[in-house]
């Protein structure tokens, strides 16, 4: 889907020292895998999707359509029992009062973006044992057209909001022949491991942060948990050839204090914890610019998963299969 060739591979070559990194250092750590006692392998965890239906009441059954439809496999296997408690259950009540349904249904005037489709966007890109970096934001864009489903990332033909427009800065920065794209099309760094995931999924029309404390953050807490037990389970070994199924580790970019938040609670010698400040343009020159997070996350991949492991940050093409997104 989405391969490299040889002048990528050459953008993925990094020196020995990263500067300005405002969070944590990191030092070398082993690709073998060590065995994890009590976790069962990611590919291992049974999952039915008519099981998981005929468990549903009428109610649970009308409102987690959508999650079954459109959610992504390797996360709703996670997730399954997540959705079904009562806070999610309360949230999918007040997002079916707003207009977000089934994802073909006919939305109601009371705007919700993204559209219902579009909502898991990040799962059907990013598969679980995929994932290499997780980049969190706070809530879709609350304009017209502009949210997809993936934190910072734009529908092609909206003008790339001013916060990316840092992030490509801050490439351009570490990686001087990035080509910053016209767009803000972000679906080739999902599909190569970079789960861009916001902490609410949902926004009102022109209303930032109005689906705040509805329920949003206690899943994608979850959803972190998640990412912290299996991240990473799926990429092979660089040394054998082979998948852990468990999770190794994976990068968190946290950019400013709500996203330092969310990860407070993580294993920092398991993974990466890279923190800066937002990339917004009220914030960039506090922290962001010279942040060296892209390299340094490269350097942290290719030490715990081998070369395999970096992602291609100057590689913003977009694939057949993502442009509807």
């Amino acid at each position: 889907m989405f391969t490299s060739n040889t002048s990528s591979s050459k953008r993925l070559k990094t020196s020995s020292s990263v500067t300005s990194l405002s969070s944590t250092t990191f030092s070398s750590s082993p690709t073998r895998t060590q065995p994890v006692i009590g976790v069962t392998k990611l590919n291992s965890i049974p999952f039915s999707m008519k099981e998981f239906q005929e468990s549903l009441d009428e109610e649970q059954a009308r409102l987690l359509r959508l999650e079954c439809e459109v959610m992504g496999k390797s996360w709703l296997k996670l997730l399954k029992d997540e959705i079904k408690k009562p806070y999610f259950i309360a949230l999918k009540r007040f997002l079916w009062q707003a207009g977000v349904r089934g994802p073909d249904d006919t939305p109601l005037p009371l705007k919700v973006y993204p559209s219902p489709r579009d909502i898991y966007t990040w799962s059907q890109l990013t598969p679980l044992g995929k994932v290499k970096v997780v980049i969190i934001g706070q809530d879709p864009y609350p304009g017209p057209n502009q949210a997809h489903g993936l934190c910072f990332s734009v529908r092609m033909g909206i003008p790339v909001p001013p916060s990316l427009l840092n992030i490509y800065t801050e490439i351009k920065n570490e990686y001087p022949e990035f080509e910053p794209p016209r767009h803000g099309h972000l679906a080739t760094w999902a599909a190569a491991g970079v789960l861009m995931l916001n902490s609410c999924l949902t926004v009102q029309a022109r209303q930032p942060n109005s689906h705040s404390d509805k329920g949003w953050e206690k899943f994608t807490d979850k959803i972190i948990e998640c990412v912290d037990k299996y991240g990473g389970a799926s990429i092979k070994n660089g040394s054998s050839g082979e998948a852990s199924g468990i999770g190794r580790g994976v990068v968190f970019l946290a950019w400013g204090a709500y996203a330092e938040k969310r990860v407070a609670k993580l294993n920092k010698t398991k993974h990466l914890i890279l923190k800066s400040a937002h990339p917004s343009p009220r914030s960039v020159h506090k922290g962001f610019f010279g942040n060296g997070h892209f390299k340094a996350a490269n350097n942290w991949l290719r030490t715990r998963y081998g070369p395999d492991g970096p992602v291609d940050w100057c590689r913003l093409d977009v694939a057949t299969d993502a442009t509807s997104t």
